[in-house]
């Protein structure tokens, strides 16, 4: 996925956010007439942590950047034995086992907010994403639909953990979306996942050929990277220039806090998010 566009990017544009740093430099491509802009969110050569990634700055600077839509490319096991190593899958739910404080809201400090979550992926997006792959002959390696437990990590899980969260009926398991998903609802853009599936997880059994490996993982993910960017491009020529779900206002409702009781420091630091609800 480093190599998007096929070609060098037109530019790169990086960002001071006020929750820090973004992952890494932007890169813009433009792609059949389409500005498209790629982040890594581990950064270059793969350098943070599932739990160092600075989720809130990557997700704010997309919102700088006049971004509306954000296809998420990942890693993940899987649950189940007819979701096979080299298939992909369209999340559409999400289940939290992170265990330490990995900050996936904008709000605090003065302002609550609490954005509608029971479908945490656009669903005009996903199914963008679907017939996207469908025409470029995925046929039945692409699952539309499925739930996404996010672990701690960077540990794979063990044998027991394994056996225990497929037995909880999860579908696949991974260690980065559910705080991309949580902040680009409040930031009001619109997400959906692809999740390319590099092994069965721990739960298979304690044969070599099934052991998890960082080594196996990157593998298929490399032997998969070229029909996710025949995805990717595919759905780009479907997107359409005006949204119509309702991930644009997802915040209408939201916001709770009383105006004249936000912080003047918070009203700053969240007017990019909140500005057109308070002005």
């Amino acid at each position: 996925m480093y190599h998007l566009g096929g070609s060098p990017p037109k530019d790169r544009i990086s960002l001071k956010t006020p929750f820090g740093d973004p992952s890494e430099s932007f890169e813009l491509f433009e792609i059949d007439g389409r500005e498209v802009l790629f982040l890594s969110r581990h950064g270059t050569g793969h350098r943070l942590l599932p739990g160092e990634i600075n989720y809130r700055a990557n997700i704010w600077a997309f919102k700088k950047l006049d971004v509306d839509w954000i296809l998420s490319v990942s890693a993940v096991g899987s649950f189940r034995k007819e979701i096979k190593p080299g298939d992909f899958v369209l999340v559409d739910q999400y289940f939290d086992r992170t265990i330490r404080d990995r900050p996936s809201t904008f709000f605090g400090d003065g302002l609550v907010a609490h954005v509608a979550f029971d479908r945490p992926v656009c669903g005009d997006l996903k199914r963008i994403l679907f017939e996207a792959g469908q025409e470029e002959g995925l046929g039945s390696r692409l699952h539309s639909g499925g739930i996404y437990l996010n672990i701690e990590g960077p540990a794979f899980s063990t044998r027991a953990e394994s056996l225990l969260y497929k037995s909880w009926g999860f579908d696949v398991v991974g260690m980065t979306g559910v705080a991309e998903a949580k902040l680009c609802r409040e930031a009001e853009i619109c997400y959906a996942p692809v999740a390319m599936v590099t092994d069965y997880d721990s739960w298979v059994g304690d044969e070599d050929r099934n052991l998890v490996s960082s080594e196996r993982v990157l593998a298929a993910m490399q032997k998969n990277a070229e029909a996710v960017r025949r995805i990717v491009f595919r759905a780009l020529s479907h997107i359409s220039d005006k949204r119509t779900c309702s991930c644009g206002d997802a915040l209408r409702n939201a916001l709770v806090t009383r105006p004249d009781l936000i912080p003047r420091a918070t009203r700053e630091k969240l007017q990019l998010i909140i500005g057109r609800y308070l002005d």
